[in-house]
């Protein structure tokens, strides 16, 4: 397997790499947009919601978390999860960034 060149940038950049890489399937955007609406939620709500078993949801719900996308707290024998607002104002900042950064005189 090749190595990857992530060495070569800023803890920025891979940051901000890595969220959109755990942000790249729609079921996950799809948990995020839920998560939106809710002030928290356990895996059962959206079972309920999204066309996906709940195995499947778990996977996307892993990967968000070790992202830092989401947070999750034990609430009895479930996980609450809510989205971790820290990471979301990143994404939210970087991609203001780029409206404001446009080049009026690009092709």
């Amino acid at each position: 397997m090749g190595t990857t060149k992530s060495e070569g940038f800023s803890e920025e950049v891979n940051e901000l790499a890595s969220l959109f890489k755990a942000m790249g399937h729609p079921a996950r955007i799809a948990i995020i947009q839920f998560l939106r609406t809710q002030e928290k939620c356990i895996c059962t709500d959206l079972v309920n919601e999204l066309p996906l078993a709940q195995p499947t949801i778990s996977q996307h719900l892993k990967e968000l978390k070790n992202a830092g996308i989401i947070q999750g707290s034990v609430s009895g024998t479930s996980i609450c999860y809510c989205l971790n607002l820290e990471k979301i104002s990143a994404l939210d900042a970087f991609l203001a960034s780029l409206k404001y950064d446009q080049n009026p005189t690009c092709c």
